[in-house]
């Protein structure tokens, strides 16, 4: 298998790139997660998943090698393709992907074009646990953060506050500082509303 690139980047497209390596192009199918990522440098290091078919080589180019993991993973589920986990990262990050899993949220996974309930209900049930397996440290921290985000939507909500307006408030909190309890992620709230 190819591990990754690193060379000049002849060419850039949202959904393409040609890496040039010792005089060799190479052409990488990409996410739009990855093209947002990628700078218009000269020289790039690009981490690569090739998948061969009897017609075909295909290569795909991630911008990290999280995005990669995700996208494998997504490979090992039954009716996932290349080209559906591609369009997953096209329409989420792969962190929002990894958390949707956890959450059990397969209302975010189905507002991916193509992706319908079965499936994302499937890609919950056969990845959550590997998740867990391959990132336990991120799976404390989601799980803590979920906890103290029901218990402020409760407490908003007790207080008469609609919860639309709320969420988006208590998200922006806990992404900014996800180890402040209860109270303080209440307070910054309140001041926000």
């Amino acid at each position: 298998m190819i591990h990754h690139l690193n060379g000049k980047l002849v060419e850039k497209n949202p959904t393409h790139l040609i890496v040039e390596c010792s005089g060799v192009g190479y052409f990488l199918n990409i996410s739009l997660h990855t093209f947002s990522k990628i700078k218009d440098e000269e020289n790039i290091l690009i981490f690569t998943h090739l998948i061969v078919r009897e017609d075909a080589h295909i290569l795909y180019g991630f911008a990290d090698r999280f995005e990669r993991e995700m996208f494998e993973l997504l490979l090992t589920v039954s009716g996932v393709g290349a080209n559906t986990a591609r369009t997953i990262f096209s329409s989420m990050s792969p962190e929002q992907v990894k958390n949707a899993i956890l959450h059990e949220d397969a209302l975010s996974i189905q507002k991916v074009k193509g992706i319908g309930a079965k499936t994302a209900q499937r890609i919950i049930l056969d990845l959550k646990d590997k998740i867990i397996k391959v990132y336990p440290e991120d799976v404390k921290t989601e799980f803590s953060g979920n906890t103290i985000r029901n218990e402020a939507l409760s407490a908003l909500e007790v207080l008469g506050y609609p919860k639309k307006q709320t969420e988006k408030i208590i998200d922006k909190i806990i992404s900014e500082s996800p180890e402040e309890k209860i109270e303080d992620v209440l307070k910054r709230a309140l001041k926000n509303l």
